[in-house]
């Protein structure tokens, strides 16, 4: 079903996921919005400004050599005005038009904020595709290869960019004003702008000095003081907001406001980063990127509050810690977590060059400011963000008693890893569909595998390619079909209501857990369970055995009526599949060797090969957000109450087998 996110019974279904208390914040939101356009204060008059929050000597020295080099070819690129955004190339960024759309031609309209449809890709464009640039995280790569570099060009560049966005997004006015996320990765971005810039002669003159970049300033604060996330969208964005308030309020710390702001900032921080994080460490939205962002918020945020001297609740740094050992233990050998739930790129600070591995990143900070346990994977990758974040952030680890060995089952997300030798890694999703009322990034992807050999995705999941404007790609990429799981009747286990809500959730348990058996010489288990099918439950069950190099998966479909049954198995886009029968023969090449696998898939079912179709969608993979490539989908179809592809009266049972060869 296509639901339009504009439409009266878009707004009906979203107002029936929401509490009294979220309709009655919302309800005052939208007056006060009404109130702003007529209502606009000013800055209040700043005098004798100064910014203290610079790095500490030798910082920038620390930047290991190869992580600098790649920074600057990328400034470099940069200045020649190119980059590429979700798969589009742009060669305008020398001087961009802040309001314009190079996907589809568009540009956006002007006028009061609030009243910008910016979901409506016909009046606007594509509105990530407008609203990336001017998170100005290209901007803070320029400021630190000045910083690095000391050619005043890069920091000469940025003061062009930040007075020429500046003059043409004032206040409440146009696009870049709608979206509090988008505020407050702003303002993270221009404070590290103006430390990486403190050796610049103009740098005091393009920020403290300069009343046009304090108005900036202090109408973000006021924004987003004014317009938090609430009830059912506090997630990820609501971290953003905080975030960025933070970070604005300890470093921009100038204003009347900035203590109220601070305070109110770093309690939303605290509360929403515990609200958005399991107990194991795992983001509650269950979409790994996500997982990524909160975890780079987080640390910048407590960066700036360290730098501050403002002291910092020890929970903060409980749930950063977590969060950082958990991403140490379901990373698979490549330092690859798993592609789980949406993604679409999102950053918290960007000081590094193309070729920066992200997660590697994150786990030399989480070493730096924590400290690596003895299981975690080894980090040999280098990166810029982490000796900076790691001379402001205090070295306080808190004290909790972490993990002795490689945590295998994160019993409340629902997430089991099972490793073999090899690099062989799977994870099996018997979690709760996703967070809060809408689970707005979830995917209808319950008991569904993703399986790698040596970080390559043999079984994989397909990603997330796109949200606005596509409605017939975002519902195929968030399908139960576009998973490796079940499907009955040809309906999804869980019910959208438009692209970022969810009206029904399945429910997922999971039965078994005992990964055990594979570091022993045995066969780990896991198996779980769903009731998303009516009068239906989809139960499956999960055999890795590492001496056998074997994955077995068996599906159960319990109920008593008759249903289609399809049963999906998407290889990942490096993965050349033989498909004779219900045996697939499976090559690839890693490092210059070749591998292969065999996939003897349920005879009962009749099996075809899908690849790169499009009408319907079926058949594709999204390394990133806006990106996506022809890749091989198996899909076996049977009717149960009758006979199967084999001749065999079909019994609502189907085991599929993995060998890996060699």
């Amino acid at each position: 079903m296509t639901v339009s996110s504009g439409s009266a019974g878009w707004y009906l279904r979203r107002l029936s996921r929401m509490g009294p208390r979220e309709v009655g914040g919302r309800v005052a939101d939208a007056l006060r919005r009404r109130r702003w356009r007529s209502a606009r204060p000013h800055c209040p008059r700043v005098t004798g400004a100064r910014f203290t929050a610079v790095l500490p000597a030798g910082t920038i020295a620390a930047v290991p050599p190869d992580a600098a080099k790649r920074l600057v070819a990328e400034a470099d690129r940069l200045m020649d005005g190119h980059a590429e955004y979700f798969g589009v190339v742009r060669d305008d960024l020398a001087d961009p038009d802040w309001w314009s759309d190079p996907k589809t031609g568009r540009r956006a309209p002007g006028g009061y904020a609030f009243d910008v449809p910016y979901r409506n890709e016909d009046a606007v464009g594509d509105i990530k595709q407008i609203w990336e640039p001017s998170r100005h995280q290209y901007l803070t790569v320029l400021a630190a290869a000045y910083a690095i570099t000391g050619d005043e060009r890069y920091a000469e560049r940025v003061g062009e960019h930040l007075r020429s966005w500046w003059a043409a997004n004032p206040p409440l006015r146009g696009v870049h004003w709608i979206s509090g996320i988008e505020l407050g990765i702003r303002l993270l971005s221009w404070v590290w702008i103006r430390r990486l810039l403190d050796g610049w002669p103009g740098a005091a003159g393009l920020f403290e000095g300069n009343p046009v970049a304090l108005n900036q300033i202090w109408h973000h604060q006021r924004w987003l003081a004014a317009f938090p996330s609430r009830g059912s969208s506090a997630n990820n964005h609501v971290i953003a907001e905080a975030a960025g308030q933070l970070a604005a309020a300890c470093a921009f710390d100038w204003f009347p406001a900035s203590a109220r702001w601070r305070a109110g900032a770093l309690r939303s921080l605290e509360r929403h980063l515990r609200g958005n994080t399991f107990h194991s460490g795992l983001n509650r939205e269950l979409a790994t990127e996500y997982h990524g962002l909160v975890l780079e918020l987080g640390l910048a945020a407590v960066a700036e509050a360290d730098a501050a001297g403002r002291p910092v609740p020890a929970s903060i740094r409980l749930v950063l810690l977590r969060m950082t050992d958990a991403l140490a233990a379901v990373v698979d050998g490549r330092l690859r977590p798993p592609r789980q739930g949406d993604a679409d790129d999102g950053h918290g600070l960007v000081v590094d060059g193309a070729g920066t591995d992200r997660w590697a990143s994150l786990l030399a900070t989480g070493d730096a400011v924590f400290g690596r346990l003895a299981w975690w994977p080894t980090v040999t990758g280098t990166d810029v963000r982490t000796p900076l974040l790691a001379a402001l952030i205090k070295p306080t680890v808190p004290s909790v008693t972490r993990p002795a060995s490689r945590p295998a089952h994160f019993a409340d997300a629902g997430m089991t890893i099972l490793r073999g030798p090899a690099g062989i890694w799977c994870r099996c999703d018997g979690g709760p569909h996703g967070f809060l009322s809408i689970a707005a990034h979830a995917h209808a992807d319950a008991l569904s595998v993703e399986v790698r050999h040596d970080g390559v995705d043999v079984l994989a999941d397909p990603g997330t390619f796109c949200y606005h404007g596509q409605p017939e790609w975002r519902q195929y990429f968030r399908s139960t079909l576009g998973h490796n799981t079940l499907q009955l009747d040809g309906g999804d286990q869980s019910v959208s209501g438009g692209p970022f809500l969810w009206t029904r959730q399945a429910r997922s348990r999971v039965l078994v857990a005992d990964t055990s058996g594979a570091s022993e010489g045995g066969t780990a288990r896991w198996c779980a369970e769903h009731d998303g099918y009516q009068r239906s439950v989809h139960r499956r069950r999960v055999e890795l055995t590492p001496a056998r190099q074997e994955l077995r998966v068996v599906d159960e479909v319990r109920g008593d009526r008759r249903a289609e049954v399809r049963l999906a198995f998407h290889l990942g886009p490096a993965i050349s599949a033989d498909v004779v029968g219900n045996r697939a023969v499976l090559t690839w090449s890693r490092d210059g060797e070749e591998r292969s696998a065999v996939l003897d898939l349920p005879g009962q079912l009749s099996w075809r090969a899908h690849r790169g179709e499009t009408d319907p969608p079926l058949g594709w993979y999204s390394a990133g957000f806006g990106r996506k490539e022809p890749a091989t989908t198996l899909v076996g179809t049977a009717l149960l109450g009758q006979h199967g592809a084999d001749g065999s009266a079909l019994s609502g049972e189907f085991t599929t087998v993995l060998r890996f060869r060699g």
